[in-house]
């Protein structure tokens, strides 16, 4: 555990203005309010807000940050009080240790819209102040350096889950990539422990193979820059276990097949020698196709500056090699904190979180998300996905996610741009609006003051912030539409009984029904979760006969109005469908959610549901009017059945080791066919039930890090 002085001392290293009185009282105050707490780990528990503060000390940030970093769990464990901390510390402190507190509450909270809330909390408190992003995430890192020592793994894997969702895109998105990489590999080592040991046995074994490769690629990549005249240092390391696996399933591919698990880091004096060291390797090694990206013309949103080139390189090795100078290394390793200003009166400034353009599109996503629950998946979206660089015809420089069309950079450029977008010219041509952009497309968006958003948009968008608007126009849009369809049934209800409908009375029976508002209770009975017959009877006593209003039943709705639907009990989990409609899962191609599909009507069954790559499509192609637009329900959660082709080694164990893998990776196995068998190999079809695409492709990418199998592959018809 850290001493007091050399606590101080680190913080002084840097910034020698720092407020050493200040942190010897938070240091001493901390250690007096914690006493004798003890972690899971059995350590006091004050080495813990310690640790935090060590933390934030490589990152070079101010005394404000690290005097909060002692203090974050005062309030919450302690009988300190936020009061005390004002009083002791400043207004400044208070704030920040309260903005860590009120996130910390809800965390202890294992329940899905607990965690919602708290990922609503930490936006909107980061926008006010970015430091209490790197509290935090300084916080998680320490926390996940000592799960092993929580006993419920249950518990384990959520707060893992969490980290690898939440805050490590968060850290990637300010810039600590450092930060990023640790909470990947401890979630990893938590959720996908298996994969992540087997990933790290055949590294260390192609280590054990290649002697000092990684030092004889670094000798050779010196001495060619050295002999062009280019002054760089060059540094070189294996990509994580984590980034391994995530390249594994992004390219469906196995271990053996990935060749580009080496990277190297060119740091030279300034962009000029950025670009001249860029010319020296490409003249000297064959440049991989598609693998050149220029961060420095255009960099990434959290201001990240670098080349990056993949050559086949020393001894024929295929390398990833990037270029930058040192300020831009300094960025890339440090990220908001490397913009931190100290002012000549030693106090530290951060940049107001607002500047990020993430940050403002999730503020935005927060205002027009409908409950924390849409906010969580809507940011999800707006983080997890990789990013496609396109232009505005000025020039100005707009990101989207991967996958991203016209109607995504509309609403990137605007909210207003986006609901009255009618059209879209892609590098001068008119395109269809769900035509997917690619890196350096110009895009001009053409608007309408007549337009609106229209809801099928919601089938090809993926931003979250797209996603969001357009979700709420279709909510207000069915609102208005439920409102004077159940206005115009109570009307004729009450008529039918002899009496005039008025809001008066209405307005007496809301508790009855529990709706905030007369349009809340209308809009129910236009939607046909309450019937007209019970709103009557319960202005009217008189009429109810055998009917209590006491008793009234909300139909199809359980909870307060305006709530999410929990039982969805036999509800179809198919938008483009008429309820009721009968519906199957075509056999050929085994749809999953996340899967693009399509509807075909068969006299008797319904509608079979295909993937829209599905070779057995081609038998309806003389018949366009048996298909059907569809798409998949996003609030849909049952399980669905996937199909995989497997190739093992024939030893023994091996079936064991496969049904392991997949019961780890959260996945049941409903039915598995041996198709073929020699002496060297098992050739197999397993029906797996998983959630969605994204639940498959995690199971394939276990099985694939497996060494006792061969191939891994989704079985398509």
């Amino acid at each position: 555990m850290m001493r007091q002085f050399e606590l101080v001392e680190r913080v002084k290293s840097y910034d020698p203005a720092a407020d050493e009185d200040a942190i010897n009282r938070a240091y001493v105050f901390a250690m007096k309010m914690h006493g004798s707490q003890k972690r899971a780990s059995g350590d006091p528990y004050f080495s813990h807000p310690i640790e935090v503060a060590g933390i934030l000390t490589r990152y070079r940030l101010d005394s404000s940050s690290i005097i909060t970093a002692l203090l974050h769990d005062t309030i919450e464990d302690t009988p300190a009080t936020l009061e005390d901390i004002e009083r002791l510390f400043g207004p400044e402190i208070g704030r920040l240790v309260d903005g860590v507190t009120k996130l910390s509450r809800i965390e202890l909270q294992s329940d899905h819209a607990k965690q919602a809330e708290n990922l609503r909390k930490l936006v909107l408190a980061m926008s006010e102040d970015i430091r209490v992003l790197l509290v935090k995430l300084a916080d998680r890192v320490h926390n996940m350096r000592t799960l092993r020592y929580i006993a419920n793994p249950d518990k384990r894997r959520r707060i893992a889950l969490e980290t690898m969702e939440i805050y490590a895109p968060l850290a990637e998105r300010i810039g600590m990539q450092e930060i990023k990489m640790e909470l990947e590999d401890l979630a990893f080592a938590e959720l996908h422990g298996d994969a992540r040991g087997s990933i790290i046995a055949r590294l260390n074994f192609l280590r054990e193979q290649g002697g000092d490769l990684i030092g004889r690629i670094l000798e050779e990549l010196r001495k060619t820059l050295e002999e062009a005249g280019v002054p760089a240092s060059v540094s070189g390391r294996e990509k994580t276990p984590y980034s391994i696996w995530l390249k594994m399933q992004r390219k469906n591919v196995g271990f053996e097949q990935l060749s580009d698990i080496m990277a190297f880091r060119v740091v030279v004096g300034s962009i000029e020698d950025c670009y001249r060291a860029l010319g020296v390797i490409h003249s000297k090694y064959p440049m991989v196709p598609n693998r050149f990206k220029d961060y420095i013309s255009t960099p990434k949103p959290n201001g990240y500056r670098s080349l990056h080139t993949g050559v086949f390189g020393p001894e024929r090795h295929r390398i990833e090699v990037q270029i930058r100078t040192d300020e831009m290394h300094e960025v890339s390793e440090l990220g908001v904190a490397a913009h931190w200003k100290y002012k000549s009166g030693g106090n530290g400034r951060m940049t107001d979180g607002r500047q990020y353009r993430w940050l403002r599109e999730l503020l935005d996503i927060l205002e027009h998300a409908s409950n924390p629950d849409e906010f969580l998946e809507h940011t999800k979206l707006e983080m997890f996905q990789d990013q496609v660089f396109c232009f505005t015809p000025k020039g100005d420089l707009i990101s989207l996610p991967s996958g991203a069309t016209p109607v995504d950079f509309a609403y990137a450029v605007h909210s207003d741009v986006g609901d009255t977008c009618v059209g879209a010219k892609i590098n001068g041509r008119i395109m269809p609006l769900r035509s997917r952009l690619h890196n350096g497309d110009q895009v001009e968006i053409i608007t309408s003051k007549a337009q609106t958003p229209n809801p099928t948009w919601e089938r090809f968008v993926v931003s979250g912030k797209a996603r969001a608007r357009i979700r709420r126009f279709v909510r207000t849009q069915q609102r208005a539409q439920y409102v004077d369809l159940g206005r115009a049934i109570l009307v004729r209800a009450f008529r039918q009984e002899g009496y005039d409908l008025t809001e008066k009375a209405l307005d007496g029976v809301l508790k009855i029904f529990k709706a905030p508002a007369v349009d809340d209770l209308v809009a129910m009975v236009g939607e046909g979760t309450v019937t007209a017959k019970d709103v009557v009877s319960s202005v009217y006593p008189e009429l109810k006969n055998a009917t209590n209003p006491d008793n009234v039943v909300l139909l199809g709705r359980k909870g307060k109005p305006g709530g999410e639907r929990k039982d969805r009990g036999n509800a179809v989990p198919i938008r483009g469908l008429i309820p009721g409609m009968a519906v199957h899962f075509a056999g050929c191609c085994h749809p999953l959610p996340g899967d693009r599909i399509v509807g075909i009507v068969t006299t008797g069954k319904g509608v079979t549901v295909h993937t829209i790559d599905c070779e057995n499509l081609e038998q309806y192609a003389e018949t366009p009017e048996r298909w059907l637009d569809i798409s998949w329900d996003e609030t849909e959660g049952n399980a669905h059945v996937g199909r995989i082709d497997l190739v093992v080694n024939n030893e023994p164990g091996t079936l064991s080791t496969v049904t392991t893998v997949i019961a780890k990776n959260m996945g049941n196995i409903t039915n598995l066919k041996i198709t073929n068998r020699t002496t060297e190999f098992f050739e197999m079809l397993i029906d797996i039930e998983v959630r969605d695409v994204k639940h498959l492709t995690n199971v394939i990418a276990a099985l694939r890090a497996t060494p006792s199998i061969n191939s891994v592959e989704r079985a398509r018809n």
